[in-house]
């Protein structure tokens, strides 16, 4: 019997204008009343999670910042950041690149120096807690830094995925959309935070589901029994993970938790 969903968000159970189904809340509610707990598992921080969720957050598990954090009813479960002797000299790397703009993800607010277009929107489109400062060496020690999110003005999967991890080795360097890519501590990514929420609800791997679209949510796929693909996912993953469902705007993961519901 499947007892956790995961899902990404992006490109997964959000539309490609980033909507939420409306019907996600009524579905969550009866996931709930089975005992089956809904993880959100994404790239965006815990206050635009829990703002995204809010009819339904506290009876949500989180996998935020794409897996360096995990939250239960405000609680933090599970934190593995950036090291602080690591963040300065990532920024140097990253900025000696053309056409990448970092921000600092923090426990609980996002931090950018840079005001470009079409960054800037980005940036505060997924971040709901967002603040400019002068420069991003200054937030090094105010709170915990979950990971380093890069935007690329080039695709991703070709500049930055191909310059940052030789230049980072300490680091975890993996794409996170076709924008951009997240660095973080080598430990960190959604198949750890689904490991640790495996073992801290004692649950088994062939008792978790989980739906994605990006190489960011392979180790996630792993780490589940259950593995689904979006219509619309990279190519590459598609590849690794053939159990494909419809695309996110055809609510793809909504049509496969039902079918998962009606054979529990």
């Amino acid at each position: 019997m499947i007892k956790l969903i995961a899902t990404d968000l992006d490109g997964t159970l959000l539309d490609d204008e980033k909507r939420l189904p409306a019907e996600v809340f009524g579905l969550i509610e009866k996931l709930c009343g089975k005992g089956i707990l809904f993880a959100p598992a994404s790239g965006r921080q815990y206050a635009n999670l829990k703002a995204l969720f809010a009819p339904v957050w506290d009876k949500l598990v989180f996998v935020c910042e794409n897996g360096a954090l995990v939250k239960y009813r405000g609680e933090t479960l599970y934190l593995d950041p950036v090291p602080d002797g690591c963040i300065g000299g990532a920024l140097k790397e990253i900025r000696s690149v053309d056409g990448l703009f970092p921000m600092l993800c923090g426990e609980t607010c996002a931090y950018i120096e840079n005001d470009e277009e079409p960054f800037r929107t980005f940036a505060y489109a997924s971040y709901t807690n967002c603040e400019r400062v002068e420069r991003l060496e200054n937030v090094i020690g105010r709170e915990k830094i979950c990971k380093i999110a890069v935007y690329d003005a080039l695709p991703a999967a070709e500049h930055c995925l191909r310059v940052l991890p030789s230049r980072l080795p300490p680091l975890r360097t993996a794409i996170s959309g076709p924008d951009w890519c997240d660095v973080s501590a080598p430990t960190a990514d959604k198949g750890g935070a689904i490991g640790f929420i495996r073992r801290y609800f004692s649950l088994k791997r062939e008792e978790c589901a989980a739906f994605g679209d990006h190489m960011n949510d392979y180790e996630m796929l792993l780490a589940c029994g259950f593995s689904y693909v979006t219509e619309n996912a990279y190519p590459p993953l598609k590849t690794l993970i053939p159990n494909v469902i419809p695309s996110n705007n055809e609510k793809g993961v909504l049509q496969k938790i039902g079918q998962l519901m009606e054979e529990a």
